[in-house]
């Protein structure tokens, strides 16, 4: 379906499209509603709708939105409901750009690939549901940017709240009208990992944060939504006391480096991003998979998936402390008005990576009275690795389409696949907005 849409699409731009010299400028509020259709690797099949809303004003602003809103509410075919909103405008309060945001994401079989990268072996023979968990988390945030110097350096602060609830797999569910040879009724990973002790019992069920976050961030970007050259970099510290109502208190922080490197000029760039993600001290077990974001968009899965790391399986690189690049040729292949809108098409290159610097600490730590030496499963599962290394690179390379509307909506489709066998197979991503 998806393949016939963008084949519409092209066959109109030949017919109706003429060469495009500058831009419409855009006023007032475009709309972008959308049927959400779409595919990723990790969660199957999407199916909903969104709605994009952006505020250009009187069209001084073109082509930066005054403001703007997101909407949306979807599902996927393998069990993950979800609703997003969000807003962010530069206008609301003199000097400060403000970004607000509201999630409800629920799992009921979120992959779980085990800590510490390769030190977490991946079975695909294994049936699926021994790598899933459920998972409810709903999270809401504020946060404010301010200039510091000439509109390039800027401060950053906000307030951040999370509830996270997990638990095992309804095997009843996952199992029904499945065949007696795909049907799963064993322990799953993330309930061994309970047993084990790796998985604190005081942990087990999640819990709640509430925290502060501050940073400062440069920014020399030609433009916000698909940048063609400049520097964005930003620091930042999440700040999760317990007496500020947070369940297993924490601090986090993250570094990001991002280039733009002009190759031709306005028609093929060579961007990259640098990302390091840590930790001071332990970290409760359900905040690792969680990527932290300053400004307009919301906090993501982990290290893995369309968002961070394309190709390697959502979730794979769990630790205290991960780093991960992206590196991607983009080509603006052509550019054309069709139905009184700015549109172009692009393709791009890419090859991703990640890997664990610090590792969770995976010691068997069952302290039944029966048991004073290790499960025999707990060994079998480690036996093939040495937890005292550190973690490899997961690596993937791939390549995309996008098509660009109005410069700031932007439809994306990408294919990535592992260089390893142990982080998944090709990965197909149908979604909105470049990486990064």
């Amino acid at each position: 379906m998806k393949k016939g849409i963008l084949c519409i699409i092209l066959v109109l731009s030949a017919l109706n499209a003429r060469a495009q010299k500058e831009d419409i400028v855009k006023k007032g509020i475009s709309l972008g509603p959308l049927p959400v259709v779409a595919f990723d690797q990790d969660k199957g099949f999407q199916y909903g709708a969104l709605l994009n809303l952006f505020d250009f004003g009187d069209g001084s602003f073109y082509p930066t939105p005054k403001q703007q809103w997101y909407l949306e509410a979807s599902a996927y075919t393998k069990g993950t409901q979800q609703y997003f909103l969000t807003y962010d405008t530069k206008h609301l309060i003199p000097g400060v750009r403000m970004s607000v945001a509201t999630t409800a994401v629920f799992d009921k079989a979120m992959d779980f690939y085990g800590f510490n990268g390769y030190q977490s072996i991946y079975d695909p023979n294994e049936l699926t549901p021994f790598y899933r968990l459920e998972r409810l988390a709903i999270s809401a945030k504020a946060d404010f940017v301010g200039n510091l110097w000439q509109n390039k350096l800027f401060w950053q602060a906000g307030y951040y709240f999370s509830r996270y609830r997990y638990r095992t797999v309804d095997l009843e569910t996952i199992n029904k009208n499945k065949k007696e040879a795909e049907q799963f009724w064993g322990q799953t990973l993330y309930e061994k990992y309970i047993d084990w002790g790796i998985i604190p019992d005081h942990e087990r069920a999640g819990g709640n944060t509430s925290a502060l976050r501050l940073g400062i961030m440069y920014d020399t970007r030609d433009f916000e939504a698909a940048p063609s050259t400049g520097i964005w970099a930003e620091a930042n510290l999440t700040l999760a006391p317990e007496f500020l109502g947070t369940t297993h208190g924490y601090t986090r922080y993250m570094a990001t480096f991002r280039h733009y490197i002009p190759v031709v000029s306005q028609k093929l760039t060579f961007a990259y991003r640098l990302n390091y993600q840590g930790s001071i001290g332990n970290l409760p077990y359900y905040i690792m998979p969680v990527f932290s974001n300053i400004g307009k968009e919301y906090d993501r899965d982990g290290i893995g998936g369309y968002r961070t790391v394309r190709g390697i399986m959502r979730d794979r690189v769990q630790g205290l402390d991960v780093a991960f690049f992206n590196a991607e040729l983009r080509w603006k292949m052509i550019g054309f008005h069709l139905l009184n809108q700015n549109i172009y098409l692009g393709l791009n290159a890419f090859i991703d990576g990640a890997t664990v610097t610090r590792n969770y600490d995976m010691s068997f730590r069952y302290l039944s009275v029966s048991s004073t030496f290790p499960d025999p499963q707990y060994s079998d599962y480690l036996q093939h690795i040495n937890t005292s290394k550190s973690d490899g690179f997961h690596t993937a390379a791939g390549g995309g389409f996008r098509i660009v509307i109005n410069r700031n909506f932007i439809i994306a489709v990408d294919y990535a696949k592992a260089l390893d066998k142990q982080d998944g197979k090709g990965s197909l991503y149908i979604n909105t907005g470049y990486l990064f």
